[in-house]
């Protein structure tokens, strides 16, 4: 069983800065991607920002330029580090780990989120 765990969430101003974590924990032989994902109210959960295990990185179009995602791999970590935020960026964020466990099998997991509010 692999477990995911965000944080960094909260309030933050238009124009202000946010960085989330995710560790993922566990049965981990591998990781073959980590992903952030938001979901609004009243609106699809969306996919942010993915990174693969060799640092192949992919954004939607409106958080271009504005967020970055990383990875420290000897951690199982990935971070967010979003700036510039807009209350467009209003909602919870979702951590999304992929890959094997130890004993060989797939695993497709995910947190249970954290709270991001853009708000003046």
């Amino acid at each position: 069983q692999v477990q995911v765990v965000e944080s960094g969430g909260g309030l933050v101003q238009p124009g202000g800065s946010l960085r989330l974590s995710c560790a993922a924990s566990g049965s981990i032989f591998s990781i073959y991607a980590m992903g952030w994902y938001r979901q609004a109210p009243g609106k699809q959960r969306e996919l942010v920002a993915h990174i693969t295990s060799d640092g192949n990185t992919n954004y939607v179009d409106s958080v271009k330029g504005r967020f970055t995602i990383s990875r420290d791999n000897a951690k199982n970590t990935v971070y967010l580090q979003m700036n510039s935020l807009e209350p467009e960026d209003t909602a919870v964020y979702y951590c999304n780990v992929v890959g094997r466990t130890s004993g060989d099998y797939f695993y497709n997991s995910w947190g249970k989120g954290t709270q991001v509010t853009v708000s003046s």
